[in-house]
């Protein structure tokens, strides 16, 4: 049976809502050594994600009065105001491959994944498919040295 995206997701997923400042996004990311996070609505909805990337180059960043305005994260810009709205997401049946190829395709980092209901329930990330890639090689290794 293929691995699946369930068998090397992250599962402790920690979110944000579009309210969250961008300095408070930016230490939960910081203090949970992760770089995404998922934004959800007040029901548990996805609604967006963002990254340390949207964090470190935001798109007003040409209309910036200065670079040192740039650099200075603080709350009175939200989440909602820079996260990316269209997000690509994995489903917890799909494969490993699909994983794979959506990150590759789409040049992306992470993506959410989401249960049938749609609920959130795991992030996969390159770090993730790496682990995965790790494991998979470990046990053709250890299959070749059987034989």
């Amino acid at each position: 049976m293929p691995p699946k995206i369930t068998d090397f997701m992250t599962r402790k997923v920690i979110t944000v809502t579009p309210q969250t400042g961008i300095r408070r996004a930016f230490f939960t990311m910081k203090q949970h050594g992760i770089r995404h996070l998922p934004v959800v609505d007040g029901a548990g909805s996805l609604v967006g994600i963002i990254s340390d990337r949207e964090l470190r180059r935001p798109q007003w960043v040409d209309e910036a009065h200065d670079i040192a305005h740039v650099y200075y994260l603080d709350d009175e810009m939200a989440v909602g105001d820079v996260m990316i709205t269209q997000v690509h997401v994995l489903h917890t049946y799909d494969s490993l491959l699909k994983g794979v190829r959506l990150l590759l395709d789409h040049n992306i980092g992470a993506a959410p994944v989401l249960d049938k209901p749609g609920r959130v329930v795991g992030v996969l990330s390159a770090v993730d498919l790496l682990g995965a890639l790790g494991e998979i090689l470990e046990k053709q290794r250890a299959s070749k040295n059987k034989g």
